[in-house]
Formats: structure tokens, C-alpha cells, sequence
């Protein structure tokens, strides 16, 4: 407890509040066995909601408003990867990477502060999160020196980004494929790139982080026509221009349609006439959940989303703009809201039912993270008790 007070000093003057007239967030109480879930949520309110930052403790400041711009929270033009002038709301975010290093070694004090700790992160991007989050911890030996850094990321040059702003050093003989171990001068931890969460190595307690991932998967979209339920695909058309058509027969998404109408009610499938999913978080969340349920650990997801069923909103951004989905495909970023329900559903049918709060505090001081468009979710593993929440 201790511990926590101390680092969330830190953290307490970078918190959002949300600024539009929905009802506060609410907590959630998320089913499980073997792990615990929690989810915040409310119904969004499009991509340019305004956010109101304010201070804890000390004398009252006047609130300053943020306008929000999506677009400037995702990769810079033409795909770059070049630094680029942070925006006031992207400067305010980073108060969230404090709170997500207290709640990572919150979960490792309750964990029994193991010796060893796969702490793994979805999606790294540059590798800005995990290099903050390692220089905030970095006092805290005993943490540090039980962290093992496991990136996820696929791309050679993101990979060449984040071995640079982890400060990482070869060190060692080289391996079979003449490659040396790499370690971050930041805490002296050892450092390993994956391609594929299923690539990093099992039997230890692991720590998943998620940060803006999950909006990054490819969706099906599904219209309701005279067949019932057709998956929306793109086609060639006479004139060599792309458009989308709806499917003459049941598609493989179709399978995972089905399950999530099964998790929503009648009411609310009824009201929609078109219905994203996303087969890739289904299957990501049950393969994080069984491995939290296995080796033990937590896992983190802060993403922007919807608590309920997602009906269209995927979109494209190209040079801070919003542009046609078909337009131009390759030169733009896509993603689409993170449909939380589905996630929660999917960890617990692979693992039980229980309750992990990532926040307990008055609705009126909700950080960023537990608004109504960035929402966080924590998958605990049960035997090791849940983090301590924010409050």
C-alpha cells in the first residue's frame, strides 16, 4: 500500500476528466473462476468528444478544454515513424503509462513479488510505454530485476524503434541464428522480440499489457438483408474501383456473428442493422486468458471501445484526416472501436468468473482509461488476488 501511495504521487497530476453530459462511468463486476475481470464503461460519444484536465490536491485550477483529434493519437504521415509535435491531450496521456507502472507492480507485490516475470507488451509502436514505464520503476530493484521484456511486434523497423528508445545494448555469445541477447541500460533487463504472443516462452508469471492494440485488428462487418445476416466484403467493380458487397452465402466470420449475438440480448441485436466483430481479439483474449490461467499474472487492456455491441466504426486516417476505407488501401491507418463485452465473454468462458477493478475512486475524478470512449479492462489471475484499484 505503501508502495502505491509513493508512486502514485507521480501520476495524480496527469488525470482526465471527461467533459460531456453522459452518466459517469459505472464499475462493472465481470465474471470468472480462474481469473477476475473488470470493465469501465458508457456509450460513446464519436471521435471528437471534449476532455476537461484537471488537478488533484492543492488549490482548485480553472479547467482548460481539449479539443480531440482521433487522428493525432496514430501513426504520424505517410507512415514515417518520424517524431512528431505531441498534442496536448497525447502530452496529457502519458499520465495513463504512470497508472498502468502502479498497477503492474501492484499485481507483482500480490503476486509474492516472484523472481521472475514475463512482462509483455501487444503492439509496442515506438516503444514509448514500456521505456517510461521501466524509467518509473527504476528505483524498485527488486522489480526491475525480476522483469524479463517480451515485445510483441512483427515490424522490423517499429522493432529498430523500440531497441533504440529501450536503450538497448547487445551482450552475450550469439545464438544459433547469430543473433546476441539485448538488454535495456534503462534498468538492466534482458529484452526479446516476438512476432506472436504465442512465441514468448510459458511457465513463468506473466504481465500482458495492451495499449491501443486491440482497435488495430482487422473486423467483419455484417449488414442485416433479406437473407438474414451477410458479411459486407469488398469487390472489383466493372469500372476497376473498389466497393463493398454483401456475401450470397454464410461466410467463416459467421461462426463468431453467432457467438456474439449469443452474449448480447434480443433487444438490442434487434435495433441494429449492421454488426462489427472481431474474430482476431476473440481469439487473442481466450489465448491471454488461458495463459494468465496456466502460468499465473494479469493482463491490461486500454483501448478505445464500446461496453455493448459495436455496430460501425471502422474508419481510415490518412495524414491526421479521416478518409474513405477504399481509398487508396495501404496508405492510410485503420481501426475501429474495441467491442469490451465480447473480451470479457471470451476470458470467461476460458477461465471462470470474478472481479479485477482497475479503478474504485469517485466517478468525478475518473483518469483516462475509464471514460467513455477509453476504456480498460484487467483479466487477474484469481490465486494471486487482484490489484490493488485506483481511488
Amino acid at each position: 500500500m505503501l508502495l502505491r501511495k509513493v508512486l502514485l504521487r507521480g501520476a495524480s497530476a496527469s488525470r482526465l476528466l471527461i467533459s460531456n453530459k453522459s452518466p459517469p462511468a459505472s464499475l462493472l463486476p465481470l465474471a470468472s473462476g480462474c481469473t477476475r475481470f473488470f470493465s469501465s464503461s458508457s456509450q460513446s460519444e464519436g471521435p471528437n468528444d471534449g476532455f476537461v484536465a484537471g488537478q488533484e490536491g492543492g488549490d482548485e485550477q480553472p479547467p482548460a478544454t481539449i479539443t480531440v483529434d482521433r487522428s493525432g493519437l496514430y501513426h504520424p504521415p505517410d507512415h514515417s515513424h518520424e517524431p512528431t509535435t505531441e498534442s496536448e491531450l497525447v502530452k496529457h496521456l502519458k499520465g495513463i503509462i504512470k497508472m498502468i507502472g502502479v498497477w503492474v507492480m501492484c499485481l507483482w507485490e500480490q503476486m509474492g513479488q516472484p523472481k521472475k516475470v514475463n512482462l509483455v507488451e501487444l503492439g509496442p509502436g515506438r516503444g514509448t510505454l514500456m521505456a517510461d514505464l521501466l524509467r518509473g520503476t527504476a528505483k524498485f530493484k527488486s522489480f526491475t530485476d525480476s522483469m524479463h521484456i517480451h515485445m510483441v511486434e512483427c515490424s522490423p523497423v517499429l522493432q529498430k524503434l523500440q531497441h533504440q528508445n529501450l536503450k538497448c545494448e547487445k551482450v552475450g555469445n550469439a545464438d544459433e541464428n547469430g543473433e546476441k541477447s539485448s538488454v535495456t541500460s534503462i534498468t538492466g533487463s534482458p529484452v526479446t522480440w516476438y512476432s506472436s504472443l504465442e512465441q514468448v516462452p510459458s511457465g513463468s508469471p506473466t504481465i500482458i499489457l495492451a495499449h491501443e492494440f486491440y482497435d488495430a485488428l482487422p473486423i467483419h462487418q455484417f449488414q442485416r438483408s433479406s437473407r438474414g445476416w451477410s458479411e459486407k466484403m469488398v469487390d472489383v467493380g466493372e469500372d476497376s474501383k473498389l466497393r463493398f458487397v454483401l456475401s450470397p452465402q454464410p461466410t467463416p466470420a459467421t461462426l463468431y456473428l453467432m457467438k456474439r449475438c449469443k452474449w448480447a440480448t434480443e433487444k438490442e441485436v434487434e435495433s441494429l442493422k449492421q454488426i462489427e466483430i472481431c474474430p482476431k481479439a476473440i481469439d487473442l483474449t481466450h489465448t491471454i486468458a488461458q495463459r494468465i490461467s496456466s502460468d499465473g499474472g494479469g493482463a491490461l487492456i486500454i483501448d478505445y471501445g464500446l461496453n455493448g455491441v459495436i455496430s460501425d466504426s471502422l474508419q481510415a486516417i490518412r495524414k491526421h484526416k479521416f478518409v474513405s476505407i477504399l481509398d487508396d488501401p495501404g496508405s492510410a491507418d485503420l481501426s475501429a472501436y474495441v467491442d469490451f463485452p465480447s473480451l470479457k465473454h471470451t476470458a470467461e468462458e476460458a477461465s471462470g468468473e470474478g472481479e479485477a477493478p482497475f479503478w474504485e475512486g469517485p466517478d468525478e475524478l475518473a483518469p483516462v482509461g475509464m471514460g467513455t470512449r477509453y476504456l480498460a479492462m484487467a483479466i487477474v489471475n484469481k490465486k494471486q488476488g487482484a490489484p490493488v484499484p485506483f481511488q
